[in-house]
């Protein structure tokens, strides 16, 4: 039949499988949400906003992605289950139409040594492939250039039977590229014997000044009478035999003071004791100890690379492994591009477009050796999603958390592109965002208010953008808002001089920091600005750095314990009450004794996934039932941790309960946008964001004369900015210096003074591009943050 002629088949009714295009929530109860029930297009970009605590991340992390990601470990064998994380049904009654969710956050990426951005993601794995292919002298397969597979040589009769017969095998080797003298790792660490004793002291004199080697004590008394050195000889008279019984003894047993004890030499016995233990769970004195006594130093053998030396002799075009992964993402790019092997055409094709990536998502300035655990909150987020952008699967669920966090506004733009081009191959794309350049790209937005912690977790309005614009929401009506720059900056009081910085890629820069005013440092990500704060402003005395890196805490950790805020409510309790005031502490004796204090009772079922319950003798108080008994201000111990930071401040302002000590933290807490957190809520629940703004509302006690703040804008709305920048300059107004790492254009129009790095990133960057005040950057237009802040003010 010719095409002409032939007659299409009328269109039936629609396919009962395409009726699925909505994922539909009901009744999600999860932390704050009060039953919300939405329907979120599919394939669509949906965009969630609210005010910091609104209810964002209960509702698309802790409801959405939290059920897809339980619904598809049950379909792994029980014995596979065993080895991931538990995850609970979250609190909803319905939840229809999900997908496969893959959640791209911005947890940091671990911080084992031999993690870099290379082998987080795939490309590391394809240089190996291509250098085991082209490299000359050939050395091996791929693992010979593996800095974290070692070299293996095995001798010894091994047998291999195969049917009847046998065949006797003499030697194994694996040749692998780690480097031996530091394990891959790129840095050696030396113990600094100055550290450890006093060489102009006898050890009767206590030249060891070791913690724990007091004159009297076992250990000492170990090294005085094993009969290897003179106890009354001072140290640097030792012949170099004592000094080596001293140092590098190898363990004896022997008898001293009639015990039974093992000898062994001084730097053997302090690594097995101290440095090979988690310096983290060390008392404060001794890890203070450790920090002195060790230093890190380049390797020597492979100078940094972690490869061994045979790794580093293989050469495509006189460039080794080793030199492409410590080149600039962006030009290992272009030489990739100059590579033409037919052989390898593939795999040239697959390394040249995840190098490409990186350069698109702009961290082209980073290079492939970069140890992942020094990468922001944002950086990671970005490498993780250098791995999704050449996936082949579609009708996924991607879940971002502020893809834009640490994103200078020309990036913004690329941002964007990302998202909608992975909405575009037929994917469901969420976002948590408060950006008004991301929003103002969305399908669809759901904004949750109207307020934050139980005065939030609403849903406040669903549709399109230009419909939140003309609601009457929080975000509706801050949307618009634009800052202006100030007509008159505050004059300086001083000066701190920076010279010659040259920090990873600064150029040796010179800039004068003002001091009595509020600085603003801009450029485009990963154009120096924090090797220049972090670099060059050390955090010593009366420099106080506040960073968004994680807490150390437990789970049992919280604002109330982490500010210090539980000591005068504790006494609070125990002067009331004629009572101890360790009673009322979860982590001591007040404790419930099922649970020991935690709330929750964790139940290890061998090799399926454990299971978290709520205590069922304390109902999560965590508190014993007599502990509950003692009221203050007609509450007990257990809801004054419940409450949210504003009521608790005007719950200990007025009455009986009236404690002033108590009041200032909550003020100062409530003061940097916390006053929705609940006292009791664990620290690991929090964002990047509120932990910033935790430690802030900490230090804000301090002595500090400078403040270093790094991105304080990152999870804030639009509407909580205002209150930033309030505090900010409460902060300048009391006479403290505020030097603010920021790309957010509201901060810098307000700012006093602006110092910009640039032009670009990585080693297009490192210059100053810029100083002055805003309101000459606005004019002068010379810059990419020149432009964009014009822009954005409208000028």
């Amino acid at each position: 039949m010719s095409k002409a002629t032939r007659t299409d088949p009328q269109p039936s009714a629609p396919h009962g499988a395409d009726s699925h295009d909505l994922i539909r929530v009901l009744g999600a109860r999860e932390n704050n949400l009060k039953d919300v029930s939405i329907e979120i297009p599919k394939r669509r970009l949906t965009v969630f906003t609210g005010v910091s605590g609104s209810g964002k991340s209960s509702l698309v992390f802790n409801t959405i992605a939290a059920e897809s990601q339980r619904l598809i470990n049950e379909t792994y064998s029980a014995f596979v289950q065993g080895f991931m994380p538990t995850l609970a049904r979250p609190e909803v009654d319905v939840l229809e139409g999900l997908t496969t969710a893959i959640i791209v956050d911005q947890q940091r990426m671990g911080a084992d040594p031999r993690s870099t951005v290379g082998t987080a993601t795939d490309a590391n794995a394809m240089l190996r492939i291509l250098f085991s292919r082209l490299g000359t002298p050939h050395i091996g397969p791929p693992s010979a250039y593996a800095f974290n597979v070692p070299s293996v040589r095995a001798s010894g009769a091994i047998t291999v039977e195969r049917g009847d017969k046998k065949t006797v095998k003499a030697t194994f080797n694996r040749t692998g590229g780690m480097c031996p003298r530091c394990e891959g790792r790129g840095t050696v660490s030396d113990i600094d014997l100055t550290q450890l004793y006093d060489d102009a002291k006898s050890l009767n004199e206590g030249a060891i000044t070791i913690p724990g080697y007091g004159s009297d004590g076992w250990n000492m008394r170990l090294y005085k009478e094993s009969g290897f050195v003179d106890p009354d000889k001072p140290i640097r008279k030792y012949t170099k035999k004592e000094l080596h019984d001293f140092l590098h003894h190898e363990a004896t047993r022997m008898k001293i003071a009639g015990i039974n004890m093992t000898y062994e030499g001084l730097i053997p016995r302090v690594q097995k004791s101290m440095l090979s233990k988690d310096k983290e769970a060390m008392q404060p004195h001794i890890r203070a100890f450790v920090d002195r006594a060790v230093t890190f130093a380049t390797c020597p053998e492979c100078d940094g690379t972690r490869l061994s030396e045979g790794a580093r002799a293989s050469k495509i075009k006189r460039i080794s492994i080793a030199d492409a992964c410590a080149m600039q993402i962006s030009d290992l790019a272009d030489w990739v591009r100059g590579l033409k092997e037919p052989s390898v055409a593939p795999l040239l094709t697959a390394l040249q477009h995840t190098l490409d990536s990186f350069v698109e998502i702009g961290l082209g300035y980073l290079a492939l050796d970069r140890p992942a655990g020094t990468l922001s909150g944002g950086e990671a987020q970005r490498v993780k999603m250098v791995r999704h952008l050449g996936s082949s699967l579609t009708d996924v669920t991607y879940v971002f958390d502020e893809p834009t966090a640490g994103l200078h506004p020309h990036d913004i733009q690329r941002m964007n592109e990302l998202l909608l081009r992975l909405r575009d191959k037929g994917n469901t794309v969420l976002v948590v965002e408060h950006k008004p350049e991301t929003i103002a790209i969305a399908d669809h937005v759901v904004d949750l208010g109207p307020g934050a912690g139980t005065g939030g977790g609403s849903v406040c309005f669903e549709g399109t953008v230009e419909g939140l614009r003309t609601g009457d929401t929080v975000t509706g009506r801050h949307f618009d808002d634009r800052a202006t720059v100030k007509e008159s900056p505050r004059e300086p009081t001083g000066t701190l001089e920076i010279r010659g910085a040259s920090a990873n890629n600064l150029r040796d820069v010179d800039v004068d920091v003002p001091l009595g005013v509020l600085v603003v440092v801009t450029g485009v990500a990963g154009s120096g600005k924090s090797s220049l704060v972090h670099g060059s402003i050390p955090a010593g005395e009366g420099v106080v750095s506040v960073d968004q890196s994680p807490i150390r805490g437990s789970r049992r950790s919280n604002p109330a314990t982490y500010t210090g805020l539980l000591d005068p409510i504790r006494k609070a309790f125990a002067k009331v009450n004629g009572v101890k005031p360790a009673l009322f502490s979860a982590n001591s004796e007040g404790a419930c004794p099922t649970c020991n204090g935690a709330g929750v009772i964790y139940t290890d079922l061998a090799m399926m996934a454990g299971v978290a319950s709520p205590c069922e003798d304390c109902e999560g108080k965590r508190y014993q039932q007599s502990v509950l008994e003692y009221h203050l201000g007609g509450r007990d111990i257990s809801e004054v941790l419940a409450m949210s930071v504003d009521e608790a401040e005007e719950f200990f302002g007025v009455g009986e309960a009236a404690t002033p000590a108590a009041q200032r933290i909550l003020t100062r807490l409530s003061d940097v946008g916390l006053g929705y957190l609940t006292l009791g809520q664990p620290l690991t629940t929090l964002s990047g964001g509120e932990r910033q703004r935790l430690k802030l509302a900490t230090h804000m006690a301090d002595k500090g004369a400078v403040y270093v703040l790094d991105e304080p804008t990152t999870g804030l709305h639009l509407a909580d900015v205002e209150q930033l920048l309030a505090l900010l300059d409460r902060l300048v107004d009391s006479g403290k210096s505020v030097i603010v790492v920021e790309h957010h254009q509201a901060v810098m129009a307000h700012a006093d003074w602006i110092i910009d790095l640039g032009p670009g990133a990585g080693h297009d960057g490192g210059r100053l591009v810029f100083e002055g005040t805003p309101a000459d950057l606005v004019a002068a237009r010379s810059t990419l943050t020149g432009e964009h802040l014009a822009a954005y003010v409208g000028a």
